[in-house]
C-alpha cells in the first residue's frame, strides 16, 4: 500500500473526528438530538441525554483529531501506526457496540447507515495502521540485524 492512500485515509478520519468531536463537545444536546445529521437521529434512539457522557464523546473525537492533524504535519511512519492503532482500538468496540443495538433505530436506512459509516472507519483504520512500500522496505532484514 502507498504512503499517499494511508495520509489519505488519516485526512478522512481526521476530518470525521473533527466533525463529531466539535459537535458534541460544544453542542451536546444538539448533538444528541440531531446527530448524525439530514434528518436522521441515531444518538437520541440509544437512550436518555447524558451530557457528561455526550461532552466526553466530544473529547474523544477531538482527541483524535489532534493526533491526526499531527499525524498529516508530521506525514511520518510511527505516527501514523499510533493513529491507526488509536482508531481501530476505538473504532472496533464501537462497532461492536452498534452491531448489537441496531433495534433502537427504527429504521433500516439509519440501521445500515450507522453500520456502514463505523465499519468504514475501522476500514479507514486499518489503511493509516498498514505498513507502506516505503516502511517495508526499509523495514531490517536478518541480515542486518
Amino acid at each position: 500500500m502507498s504512503t499517499r492512500i494511508s495520509l489519505v485515509a488519516a485526512a478522512l478520519l481526521t476530518a470525521q473526528a473533527m466533525y463529531v468531536g466539535l459537535w458534541a463537545g460544544l453542542f451536546p444536546r444538539a448533538f444528541y438530538d440531531s446527530f448524525p445529521g439530514l434528518n436522521r437521529y441515531w444518538v437520541a434512539s440509544d437512550g436518555p441525554y447524558n451530557e457528561h457522557l455526550v461532552r466526553d464523546v466530544g473529547g474523544l473525537y477531538l482527541a483524535l483529531a489532534t493526533v491526526g492533524v499531527i499525524t498529516l504535519a508530521w506525514r511520518d511512519h510511527r505516527s501514523r501506526v499510533m493513529l491507526g492503532g488509536a482508531w481501530l482500538v476505538f473504532g472496533v468496540l464501537h462497532l461492536g457496540y452498534h452491531l448489537t443495538h441496531l433495534n433502537s433505530l427504527a429504521f433500516a436506512v439509519d440501521r445500515v447507515g450507522e453500520l456502514v459509516a463505523l465499519g468504514g472507519g475501522v476500514a479507514l483504520a486499518l489503511l493509516v495502521f498498514a505498513p507502506t512500500a516505503s516502511t517495508a522496505s526499509s523495514a531490517p532484514t536478518e541480515a542486518t540485524r
